[in-house]
């Protein structure tokens, strides 16, 4: 089925409606009176949106596989799930929900039976509601589902943003006086803003009482990156890259006999699938570092399964290149990832979180706070220009096999740089769809 990026938007805004209602009525029974349970103050939970339309791009092909739709479904949609909690957490330092209570939980955000209930309705929605959502979206005469598509798009993202910053007035507002994150616009626009952050900080408040507590996390203050903040993430990013490139590099020597390039990047031996993978498994288990080997594995296992696959999918779809095919390895989940590499990213959760982050979290706190924040910076544009690069370099390699020559600047200026043998060199494992 092929699917417009518009129709992906249009499953997105039906998806978020009807998670929503489901929250809405949970909450209502629950709590004896309407409760909007959304993060978004309108009538969209987009969790459910984007659990669906993640299930739909990167399962779809399983289809014809009832079983393997029903267990990709329910790992993707619990992760989805543990991801938003504990993201939700990083942000305003407290759960939004808990199941504690509940038999077969874990981490307390997720548990047994609505993992069940995610694998069943996600199954549903694949195999059937998107293409029964898909039909009525075709029914509604053009343009008018486009242009309605992409105006409800942009309410939802200014609902978010507006909602976010709300959550980040809560959190200030406990912590200390603090000025408001608008406070820079003209007073009486400053006002009109500050009623809005107020409402949706009242109606949150409602919704998820706790986040209204104040946070008991303390930090130091006086050295550069303390804490888990941008500045930490992106360094623990940049040393994820390099290391995993090398790690790669020696891996493939030692198992193949040969040196061959594992960087994502066209400059620098920098591998984003680990530097990615690093930062966002330290922001979701940094505070988890105490709690049992288990524990971190399993989060572990699941977590580098689930970003591997993702990974594999998009970067097939975007750049149409497959840089990697498990298919000869048993337990695979078509070529994408395999039950022996996710026992790797557990036991690699637990060497990071126990023992190397520590250090590395450390060494970095070190830098000079002067010096530490100017080299960021130049690094963070420096591999933002690589990412840009590479990414149009990836894009042109896939159009010249077979298309057409190059007709831009920009495709002229890639194909001078960036032939097919530099791509090879550079990506040598990588193969056209």
């Amino acid at each position: 089925m092929n699917i417009t990026f518009t129709e992906l938007l249009w499953l997105f805004l039906i998806y978020s409606f009807l998670g929503w209602i489901f929250e809405a009525v949970v909450g209502t029974i629950k709590n004896k009176r309407f409760t909007n349970r959304g993060f978004s103050t309108g009538p969209f939970c987009i969790v459910y949106g984007i659990a669906a339309v993640t299930m739909q791009v990167t399962l779809a092909d399983l289809m014809d596989n009832p079983v393997f739709l029903f267990i990709g479904c329910g790992i993707q949609a619990t992760f989805i799930e543990w991801f938003a909690g504990k993201l939700l957490e990083l942000i305003n330092r407290r759960k939004w929900w808990d199941y504690s209570n509940k038999k077969w939980n874990f981490d307390g955000y997720i548990c047994l039976e609505y993992t069940l209930l995610w694998a069943v309705l996600g199954s549903v929605s694949v195999k059937y509601g998107n293409t029964f959502f898909l039909f009525l979206y075709k029914l509604i005469p053009e343009p008018f589902p486009a242009v309605l598509t992409w105006i409800i798009t942009g309410f939802v993202v200014l609902d978010s943003a507006v909602s976010l910053a709300a959550v980040f007035h809560l959190r200030r507002s406990k912590n200390k006086k603090a000025g408001s994150p608008v406070r820079s616009l003209s007073s009486k626009l400053y006002k009109a803003a500050l009623a809005v952050i107020r409402y949706v900080e009242r109606r949150m408040a409602k919704a998820y009482p706790v986040i209204e507590e104040k946070s008991e996390e303390i930090l130091k203050k006086g050295k550069f990156a303390e804490g888990c903040g941008f500045y930490k993430l992106f360094w623990l990013f940049l040393i994820g890259a390099f290391l995993g490139d090398i790690t790669e590099t020696i891996f493939c020597r030692l198992t193949s006999g040969v040196w061959m390039s594992r960087s994502s990047l066209v400059w620098g031996p920098f591998s984003i699938v680990w530097g990615l993978a690093i930062a966002l498994a330290t922001s979701l288990l940094y505070k988890d570092k105490d709690k049992p080997d288990r524990h971190i594995f399993l989060i572990g296992a699941l977590l580098g399964g689930a970003y591997e696959y993702v990974c594999s999918v998009f970067t097939e779809l975007v750049f149409g290149q497959v840089f990697w095919d498990y298919s000869k390895i048993p337990f695979n989940l078509g070529g994408r990832v395999n039950l022996l590499y996710c026992f790797f990213w557990g036991i690699a959760a637990v060497v990071w979180i126990k023992l190397l982050y520590p250090r590395f979290s450390g060494w970095i706190e070190r830098i000079p706070k002067v010096a530490g924040y100017i080299t960021t910076w130049i690094l963070v544009v420096f591999m933002a220009a690589d990412i840009l690069v590479s990414s149009a370099a990836l894009i042109r390699y896939d159009q010249r096999a077979g298309g057409p020559a190059a007709q831009s600047g920009w495709q002229q200026i890639i194909d001078e740089n960036f032939d097919d043998n530099t791509m090879q060199k550079i990506y040598p494992n990588a193969k056209q769809r």
